[in-house]
């Protein structure tokens, strides 16, 4: 059997052909791991699953964490000031809050992806700015300088990401403590992490998956994550 890839579901109000209310994931994360040789599945975001999740990690290889609305500020010590805050939901904060620190406990191999990122920051005790302006980052493809020897660098081949997509109005603030930036755009803002440690963990700002089926780069992040396994 192909590597097990366990990402994390929405919430979801409307899909065709089911009956009742959705779970839902971006299928192309799930193209993206399958084309990477790995079998995706999801998990819903049931928060009566969370005293489970340590146990559904070890029996799964990989953890893609992906986009989607804001996180709490309560989850990172601050309250709600900026006004552009939008889909926070406390199913998919609590329960892709665990599943990270579970995977950090685990060393289980994990690739996280714009909000992803941002779990990734908050559970580790970092903190994000709530609002930095949609005018550079939303539905727009940046270059993204990375940290040469980086992990990230590796898995791309590049030091230069050369089009990440990128849909974002939030970033990474305080950096919590044992990760570590390796990728900013012009703008400085950060674009890419990866832990101190040894366990193979990537975090990028930008969407990967929006181009992997046509960008060879995008894709080699799926790829390296497999490799890891």
């Amino acid at each position: 059997m192909n590597p097990l890839v366990l990402i994390v579901g929405r919430l979801a109000t409307e899909a065709k052909g089911v009956r009742g209310e959705p779970f839902a994931a971006g299928r192309r994360y799930f193209e993206a791991v399958a084309v990477a040789g790995g079998m995706p599945l999801m998990l819903p975001p049931m928060t009566s699953l969370v005293h489970d999740i340590p146990d559904l990690l070890r029996q799964v290889d990989a953890v893609v964490l992906h986009g989607g609305g804001d996180v709490d500020p309560r989850h990172y010590g601050q309250q709600a000031t900026a006004e552009q805050l939008y889909g926070i939901v406390p199913e998919h904060d609590e329960v892709e809050l665990a599943v990270v620190r579970a995977a950090l406990e685990l060393s289980v191999p994990m690739l996280a992806i714009c909000r992803g990122m941002q779990v990734l920051n908050v559970a580790m005790g970092g903190t994000l700015q709530q609002d930095i302006g949609t005018e550079a980052h939303w539905f727009a493809y940046h270059e993204i300088a990375l940290e040469a020897g980086s992990r990230m660098a590796k898995a791309v081949g590049s030091e230069l990401i050369t089009a990440g997509h990128c849909v974002h109005h939030q970033a990474l603030d305080r950096v919590a403590d044992g990760l570590r930036v390796v990728g900013r755009s012009g703008d400085g803002v950060v674009h890419a992490c990866e832990l101190d440690t040894d366990a193979w963990v990537l975090a990028t700002q930008w969407h990967p998956e929006d181009s992997a089926a046509t960008d060879p780069q995008q894709q080699a992040l799926f790829t390296a994550l497999i490799d890891q396994i």
